[in-house]
């Protein structure tokens, strides 16, 4: 009960009228991150993740696929007979995902700044930690599909998606280094007609499939090239069966493949990188990269589908905050443990020049 000549306030931030005066005004910065993230992810709804309890790792089991024989009446299916064998030998392989450290973007939000700004601070503050982890999230699942692409079948025998020249329209290209040459949006349009192909020939479904390029090209689809609009090798071309709009600068499919933009696919020589994602616990290029690191100058794209690649999580995105007397400010955290790796090498396909 309030003394004589002191009012007892009713604190606006208290939970049920106790504890932490700020208990309540800090969830507005949380929600605020968590929106960001979402807004700022292009492949997290384009691969697998799995969330996991504890533990270090997640196995992804991989099988391959059976044989079917006419049966001649009399012999024994369980037996080979005159050289034909009747039961499947399928093969079986696995995938394991490792957790990464945790990753952690932070900021210190000063009491005497806070106080004298006059604006939302925190909103921005909320907004940048969400971009940082977008970032990075997104890029690196980025980096996994690319690595898909180059990686050989798990499954000995299987199947594989490849590196896709669009200059060229074919799938001889192997070396990444060097400057990108340019392409146009023709080769382009003709380059995932390509890749659905080689999708349809790895048996991929046609539900789910979906290409993530860079602005440059992305908008190369829509103009035909670089300068004005070249109606007649444009996919928005509803003439010719497009499906876009010019007004919108929007491409909605080519091929039955969903077309997205994204200036997160990596565009540099990061193999020798040991540190970013470079430090991963997953090592996705072998000899010729570290961690989620390799040789991106190549790169225009993916082409791909959920199936290709994976994400398995420990900690999912999360948010702290404490004010501290002694530092007279408040420290902000948002943070995520996951790890990303290859499940089937057949559903990626790499766009390159």
């Amino acid at each position: 009960m309030a003394g004589e000549g002191i009012t007892d306030p009713s604190r606006v931030g208290q939970v049920n009228s106790a504890g932490n005066v700020d208990a309540l005004f800090l969830k507005k910065f949380s929600g605020e991150i968590l929106q960001t993230f979402e807004e700022s992810n292009v492949f997290k709804p384009l691969h697998t993740i799995r969330t996991i309890e504890n533990g270090k790792s997640a196995q992804f089991p991989v099988t391959g696929i059976a044989s079917a024989n006419y049966h001649t009446p009399g012999e024994n299916i369980a037996e080979e007979t005159q050289g034909t064998k009747y039961l499947s030998d399928i093969k079986k392989a696995e995938q394991t995902i490792t957790i990464d450290k945790m990753l952690v973007a932070s900021t210190f939000l000063a009491n005497i700044d806070d106080v004298k700004n006059h604006y939302d601070i925190r909103s921005v503050y909320a907004n940048e930690l969400g971009k940082a982890l977008a970032l990075r999230f997104d890029t690196a699942i980025a980096k996994t599909f690319i690595a898909a692409a180059r990686s050989s079948a798990v499954i000995t025998g299987g199947k594989t998606g490849g590196q896709l020249d669009v200059a060229n329209n074919d799938f001889s290209a192997g070396d990444s280094a060097g400057s990108p040459a340019a392409t146009t949006g023709a080769e382009l349009i003709t380059a995932l007609f390509t890749a659905a192909q080689k999708l349809d020939e790895n048996d991929i479904p046609s539900d789910g499939r979906f290409a993530v390029l860079r602005p440059q090209e992305y908008y190369k689809l829509i103009t035909g090239g670089s300068g004005a609009v070249a109606i007649n090798t444009s996919a928005a071309n509803k003439d010719v069966g497009g499906s876009g709009s010019l007004a919108s600068g929007s491409i909605a499919q080519v091929a039955g493949i969903t077309i997205y933009k994204s200036t997160h696919i990596p565009s540099t020589d990061l193999s020798a990188v040991a540190t970013g994602d470079g430090a991963s616990s997953n090592d996705l290029f072998g000899g010729s990269g570290v961690g989620y690191n390799g040789d991106f100058r190549n790169s225009l794209g993916v082409v791909g589908h959920s199936a290709a690649v994976g994400t398995v999580k420990l900690l999912d995105l999360a948010t702290e905050s404490e004010y501290q007397i002694e530092r007279q400010g408040t420290l902000f955290v948002a943070k995520y443990a996951m790890g990303h790796g290859i499940l089937r090498p057949e559903c990626a396909i790499e766009l390159v020049s």
